[in-house]
């Protein structure tokens, strides 16, 4: 199989799970600095995501990407102020992993893995690459290790969040993001190259099933002179 990219390089998911962190990280320490005020932890964390939301659009990274991570900080903020726990930030974080194991589940057993739609939207494939079989095969068996990785997040988080722990509710959000991300990533696409079959062209070559009618009808051209 050739293949001249990763996941990694494809998904850039390391460089977005370390900007992640860093509103939760500021929460924390503006919490502890003002005394355990959670104004104070919500108003440095929304000034994180702030300036990392400037440095993404700066970047040229999509706006409403952007928006959505910002959104999702104000709203953790908020959700924090109006229970008065400051445990409630991560709440927000808490319940999205448990969709997201829940979707990455449904979407492998419907066969529509969602590794493969990310993938696919990123080399701008659409659904065609669901027309190769060992593909299909490959997402579906790499999208379980992204379930394995929100059901790890899951046993950690739960205890810590039901113990009130905001300290280590930050240190672990910090260990359980984009190290847990880049890990998540390598073991996928090791579990991708090591299920498509030998010879497979790879991810931004979907073997559908008029490929190799094309492939034979270019190959009889070839053979035959003036193409008659």
């Amino acid at each position: 199989m050739t293949q001249p990219e990763s996941l990694a390089e494809l998904l850039n998911g390391r460089r977005a799970a370390i900007d992640a962190t860093l509103p939760a990280v500021g929460f924390v320490v503006g919490w502890l600095v003002a005394g355990q005020s959670i104004w104070a932890g919500a108003g440095v964390a929304v000034v994180c995501a702030v300036a990392v939301s400037v440095w993404r659009l700066r970047r040229g990274e999509k706006p409403r990407a952007v928006l959505i991570g910002l959104l999702g900080v104000c709203v953790a903020a908020l959700i924090a102020l109006r229970t008065g726990r400051a445990e409630d930030f991560f709440l927000l974080q808490l319940l999205s992993n448990a969709a997201s194991a829940l979707a990455w589940a449904v979407s492998i057993v419907i066969r529509w893995p969602l590794l493969g739609l990310v993938v696919g939207g990123v080399l701008g494939q659409r659904t065609r690459w669901r027309r190769d079989p060992a593909l299909l095969r490959s997402y579906g068996l790499a999208s379980w290790v992204w379930v394995l990785q929100y059901v790890v997040r899951l046993a950690v988080f739960l205890p810590l969040y039901a113990a009130g722990q905001v300290v280590a509710l930050g240190v672990a959000r910090v260990a359980l993001t984009w190290p847990l991300v880049a890990a998540c990533l390598a073991v996928s696409w090791w579990v991708i190259r090591r299920t498509l079959p030998e010879g497979h062209p790879g991810l931004r070559h979907p073997q559908t099933a008029d490929r190799p009618a094309q492939a034979a009808a270019e190959q009889r051209t070839e053979l035959t002179p003036d193409g008659q």
